[in-house]
């Protein structure tokens, strides 16, 4: 399959005060979910900030829909009319009324529909009539705040969403709703719109994700098709007795009293011949956490 690439980013740059951002190839594949997975402190915020253009004190090529440059992003409208963007804390002032936000998102884009966005706040349960729409954000609450984002977005005629940690403050009934909201987004267009979100808890994402970036300690560990990251790595259980033999070759293990278990790459699975283990198809939480912490076992 000849893929095309939404974003691509080279060498991409940024230094904290005990961080680094440190990205030397992104990319994120043109028609698909995209889940940007690590741990709290991963560098998944700043990535997404520097993607969305609020971040702007960074090295670094970038390119989007293969033809535009972060600083056609900044100059050009019609690429920010092309890319959505939710993300915690104040991306709505505290101030503003659900009705400042229509008005104010109205003038800022061109694609931006006032009955879809109305719409959506009806369906997403954040308003109920026009007294609601008078509403301020800071009354609402986290859950709230990101549902107004997100129908915010969806009200727009866009190609790209770039999300951060959208269903960390959703309950779980609402993450499964999100997951089919960014299907339907996806499947309006088939093949011309691409999401990328960031999660630390990919459990309940998982099902609509098609492409996984993996970040640790500020770099992509690993990343690839979801299905291709399944026959790339195995999920093993053994017995006691097999423990010394199976931590020369598992990616991550765990002990017990009963045995181990663990991830290992499926071309070393061979080296457990002759040890009664229990092979499985690891899921995609599996593999990422066993992969963060063999990044960050090879880096300490």
């Amino acid at each position: 399959m000849e893929l095309s690439y939404v974003i691509e980013g080279e060498n991409l740059y940024k230094k904290y005060r005990g961080f680094q951002l440190n990205v030397s190839k992104l990319q994120v594949p043109k028609g698909f979910a995209t889940a940007l997975i690590g741990e709290n402190g991963a560098g998944k915020t700043t990535l997404l900030n520097i993607l969305a253009g609020i971040r702007l004190d960074y090295k670094g090529k970038l390119r989007y829909f293969g033809q535009y440059s972060d600083k056609d992003r900044e100059e050009d409208p019609r690429v920010k009319e092309d890319i959505g963007y939710t993300g915690p804390g104040d991306y709505y002032l505290p101030h503003w009324k659900i009705r400042q936000v229509e008005e104010i998102s109205s003038l800022l884009f061109l694609g931006f529909s006032t009955e879809k966005f109305r719409e959506w706040c009806v369906d997403l349960n954040i308003t109920k009539d026009d007294k609601d729409r008078e509403k301020k954000i800071s009354t609402l609450s986290d859950g709230n705040r990101m549902k107004l984002m997100i129908a915010g977005v969806l009200a727009r005629d866009t190609k790209l969403l770039l999300m951060d940690e959208p269903a960390s403050p959703l309950d779980p009934l609402m993450r499964d709703r999100l997951c089919e909201m960014i299907r339907n987004y996806l499947c309006e267009k088939e093949g011309q719109r691409s999401v990328l979100f960031s999660t630390h808890n990919i459990a309940d994402m998982e099902n609509v994700t098609d492409y996984a970036i993996i970040m640790a300690g500020g770099r992509i560990a690993e990343a690839g098709f979801v299905e291709d990251l399944k026959e790339k790595y195995i999920y093993v259980k053994g017995e006691p007795e097999d423990v010394k033999k199976a931590e020369k070759v598992l990616y991550t293990m765990t002990t017990g009293k009963y045995g181990y278990e663990g991830i290992c790459l499926s071309e070393k699975v061979d080296e457990l011949a002759g040890c009664d283990i229990e092979a499985q198809t690891p899921s995609l939480s599996q593999i990422s956490v066993a992969v963060m912490k063999h990044f960050s076992s090879q880096r300490g």
